[in-house]
């Protein structure tokens, strides 16, 4: 394969994928290349639409193809509910998982100092906002149980009990260190109705 060749750019942008090695990369490439072109080409226009017209939703942030996503824009959902996330797989993962009826907000991330990430670059000034609305009565952390999830967990608890918000921590088999996305759907079920008040 010659340098800079079309193959090899095929290759390195699938290394963009997380958990895609060189290896896995250019498996996937020779497999689109030889045996799939019209599924590569489907795969092409799939992900030029999806980068071009989807967005994130005004009210929770999640990924959506309009200005409002449907769950925020389900009027039968309980306003006084406010899971807070890191990502939008997290809120698949919950609505797939439970009987969760609340609302949303993602944080997109998680607090990092040591990769400078900050409590502006995850949108807790847009949470702090959220929660002084005065519609909200509890607020239910489902940040991953990882030290940067529990330190996101404790920042937003301050948030919500200067606002006088009840605060309440997912729990029961969410492993420490693990992440939403990966827990079965049962366990993330009992971690949602069994959540607990958060301590400071």
């Amino acid at each position: 394969m010659s340098r800079g060749s079309l193959i090899e750019q095929l290759v390195l942008a699938l290394r963009c994928l997380p958990g895609v090695g060189p290896k896995s990369a250019q498996r996937m490439a020779y497999h689109l290349l030889e045996r799939d072109r019209e599924g590569a080409r489907r795969l092409a226009r799939q992900l030029q639409a999806a980068a071009d017209q989807v967005g994130h939703c005004t009210r929770c942030r999640t990924l959506t193809e309009s200005e409002v996503c449907r769950l925020c824009g389900d009027a039968s959902r309980d306003d006084s509910l406010l899971c807070v996330v890191e990502t939008p797989t997290d809120v698949q993962a919950i609505e797939q998982s439970t009987s969760y009826r609340g609302r949303y907000f993602v944080l997109m991330g998680h607090l990092s100092p040591l990769d400078g990430v900050g409590p502006e670059d995850i949108g807790l000034d847009l949470l702090a906002e959220c929660i002084n609305g005065g519609d909200i009565q509890e607020v239910i952390l489902a940040t991953n149980p990882t030290v940067e999830g529990e330190a996101t967990a404790h920042f937003i608890a301050d948030l919500a009990q200067l606002s006088e918000v009840k605060v309440s921590r997912i729990a029961y088999g969410v492993p420490f260190g693990g992440e939403l996305e990966y827990v079965n759907s049962g366990t993330i079920s009992h971690a949602i109705s069994g959540r607990r008040e958060f301590n400071l």
